[in-house]
């Protein structure tokens, strides 16, 4: 994984580029099919009919992130290894028997979060150039499980860097190697973060589906923001193993994508029991038997309880989002669900607005991401302090004199879990044992339900799974969310939520970029100025 040199570099964007002319507006391939805005079910249909092959696909998704990427930089690093994977699952996917049933996921590119490893000629760094160049030690878990089922590992995407640890003045999106992350239906939204990139790409097609993570809303908020799927799991239902930490208590991995039914399919491949995250041993009971595609029932909200704290719904004046959540609420009556309203979490204000989860998270991310960097087969750092002296020494490149590195600072400065901490952590689980929990065990519910992401911090501190749909967008066309949450191993019922939502509503439109018509001319005269083009 070492650093590929200038001429490969340029060699490499040459390549992109002649996807990029080759395919253009290109959306389908043989037969008429169009890939833009197709499902796994659609993808897998086309590979049974011959109608598409694994390297087609990847082709078309390299040809999109050359011709996009470029100005919405929601891919900080493609596989260069992508076709060569195209290729084997096709062959696989010839020799093997009739009787051989392959994985939903068999021949789907997918891009992960920058802040997993892989084991292979990809990077992972977090964004930041600290990392660049760095050796894992093997591929993450949820990695692991993913190639197992046959799915081709496209590239990284782009992210917040450190997962959002680098400081409260880091715009969301941003990250020192990729830059700047861009909404894709409204250039000057935020696309949130820390898991923009993967939220970007899944919205924009550049890929399949992708892998997020989250500690407090990193799925679930920038999903809400580009108009996609994300399901935010149980703490230790898929594994953190190899995962760049914050903190184990709060940090899970999930899927990313245009609908619930493709979450799900990827859900289902990286849920499980890994040995190198204890975890997942523990919450491995909560996998249901037949996987969670089975929850993909269009009667799901049918019988459903559902939550109302009025608390999480507060739009500042906004008329219209007002209205579109009652309208909503009205379309979940009609679809068989109960809502239980006006309800209320005991001290929402300071499970919100109090300073527990901060002081928490800030020992635990320094006690963790040391644990990752020692663990590394080769890194230019070995320590949170390593870090904040290469950005310092470094200051250009990842913008420190712009931006800071307050949230590192404040995590370097701690000194374990001392008495403040340990309180903090007391505190924390107080609060969500008689708030969030007491309140859906009272109250008999199966999930909250809140707008774009609102419902994260109380998911965060229960260790609980949250998932979101797209919901609408404003009159700028910038999108939003609904998300449901539940109780530790509840994903079943969410899903039955979240899809009975999504085929009542189907809300979701794909970006219309009109705006980047004009990209590739722009792109040649980039290769051009940088020698790339002659």
């Amino acid at each position: 994984m070492a650093q590929a040199s200038l001429s490969h570099f340029s060699s490499f964007l040459l390549i992109l580029l002649l996807f990029a002319l080759s395919l253009g507006q290109q959306t389908t391939a043989g037969h008429g099919l169009s890939i833009k805005e197709a499902t796994i079910d659609d993808l897998q249909l086309a590979f049974k009919h011959k109608q598409l092959t694994s390297r087609q696909l990847v082709q078309f998704y390299l040809g999109e992130i050359s011709r996009l990427n470029p100005f919405l930089k929601g891919v900080i690093e493609v596989n260069p290894d992508a076709l060569y994977l195209a290729d084997k699952a096709d062959y696989e996917r010839k020799t093997k028997a009739p009787s051989v049933s392959l994985s939903k996921l068999h021949g789907i590119p997918i891009l992960v979060k920058d802040s997993i490893a892989t084991k292979d000629k990809l990077n992972t760094t977090a964004g930041s150039y600290a990392l660049l160049g760095s050796v894992v030690p093997q591929d993450a878990g949820v990695v692991t499980k993913l190639r197992k089922a046959g799915a081709i590992i496209l590239g990284k995407a782009s992210l917040s860097e450190w997962v959002y640890g680098r400081s409260d003045e880091t715009p969301p999106g941003w990250n020192g190697r990729g830059g700047q992350g861009v909404n894709p239906y409204n250039f000057n939204a935020t696309p949130s973060g820390s898991s923009s990139g993967s939220a970007i790409s899944a919205a924009a097609n550049l890929a399949a589906v992708t892998l997020g993570t989250e500690t407090d809303g990193s799925i679930l908020n920038p999903s809400s923001w580009n108009s996609v799927v994300g399901i935010k799991p149980t703490i230790g239902l898929t594994s953190r193993a190899g995962a760049v930490p914050i903190s184990l208590r709060q940090d899970t991995v999930g899927p990313i994508a245009r609908t619930v039914s493709d979450a799900a399919y990827v859900l289902d491949v990286i849920a499980g029991i890994d040995s190198n995250d204890l975890a997942t041993i523990e919450a491995s009971r909560y996998i249901p038997k037949g996987g969670y595609a089975q929850f993909l029932r269009p009667d799901g909200l049918r019988g459903k309880r559902i939550g109302i704290v009025r608390a999480l719904f507060n739009f500042g004046g906004d008329a219209s989002l007002t209205q579109t959540f009652e309208q909503h609420f009205n379309t979940l009556r009609k679809r068989g669900a109960v809502l239980v309203d006006n309800l209320e979490i005991a001290h929402f204000d300071e499970i919100y607005n109090g300073s527990s989860e901060s002081i928490a998270l800030a020992a635990e991310f320094k006690i963790y991401l040391n644990t990752y960097l020692k663990n590394l087969v080769v890194s230019p750092v070995r320590s949170l302090a390593d870090v904040i002296a290469f950005n310092n020494k470094n200051s250009k490149l990842e913008k420190v004199e712009e931006y800071g590195q307050g949230r590192l600072l404040e995590a370097e400065a701690t000194n374990g879990i001392g008495n403040a901490e340990k309180a903090a952590l007391v505190n924390l689980a107080k609060l969500s044992k008689n708030g969030f929990e007491k309140l859906m065990t009272k109250k008999r519910l199966d999930a909250v339900v809140a707008p774009c992401a609102n419902v994260s911090t109380l998911l965060a501190i229960a260790g609980s799974p949250g998932v979101v749909v797209p919901a609408g967008y404003t009159k700028d066309g910038v999108p939003f969310g609904i998300s449901f949450g539940g109780l530790r191993g509840s994903e079943p019922k969410l899903i039955e939520i979240a899809y009975g939502f999504e085929q009542a509503t189907k809300i979701r439109k794909p970006p219309s970029l009109k705006k980047l018509q004009d990209l590739e001319p722009h792109f040649i005269g980039v290769l051009k100025q940088t020698g790339v083009l002659l």
